[in-house]
């Protein structure tokens, strides 16, 4: 089915997930997709990113799935949350606009790398490279309309099962 290349990622995201299993940051989940006969789809990843304590996303825990192409690590994988996800940094369609996931990528990077980063990006978002209209917009002149919303979206997503 793959060819040659495909191998390579395949064989990285199983140490990947061995990884995440000895040893994870709390609150987070990530584990690639369970398909109905069993198997698993090494190759998309269904995630869960905890809002950290003492911010607005507090009590929230966010699904996001990462999909890898044959070209991981290569190149990263593509990281979406529900679409219409409240933040600045997320597209409409829940596609995740932050550095390390384009310009700034390495195959380095781990997958509790991405999920740390965009955890960070939460309470600390990058209006320079904005990607939703509403969530900017209230950032930059309504502060505490945006906080409510950010609150209320915790609410939406109030536990990791």
């Amino acid at each position: 089915m793959a060819s040659g290349g495909g191998g390579i990622a395949r064989a990285r995201l199983a140490e990947e997930r061995k990884a995440w299993r000895k040893n994870h940051p709390h609150g987070f989940v990530a584990k690639p997709e369970t398909l109905p006969d069993g198997s698993v789809n090494l190759m998309l990843w269904r995630c869960i990113i905890p809002g950290k304590e003492g911010t607005d996303w507090e009590g929230g825990y966010f699904p996001l799935t990462m999909q890898f192409t044959e070209d991981y690590p290569n190149s990263p994988p593509s990281c979406k949350f529900p679409s219409g996800f409240f933040h600045i940094n997320v597209y409409d369609s829940g596609a995740v606009c932050l550095s390390i996931l384009s310009s700034g990528w390495k195959p380095s990077i781990t997958v509790k790398q991405i999920l740390m980063g965009i955890q960070e990006l939460f309470d600390d978002p990058n209006p320079m490279s904005a990607a939703q209209n509403l969530s900017y917009e209230l950032y930059k002149k309504n502060m505490p309309e945006y906080r409510k919303c950010v609150r209320q979206q915790a609410k939406k997503y109030p536990s990791a099962l």
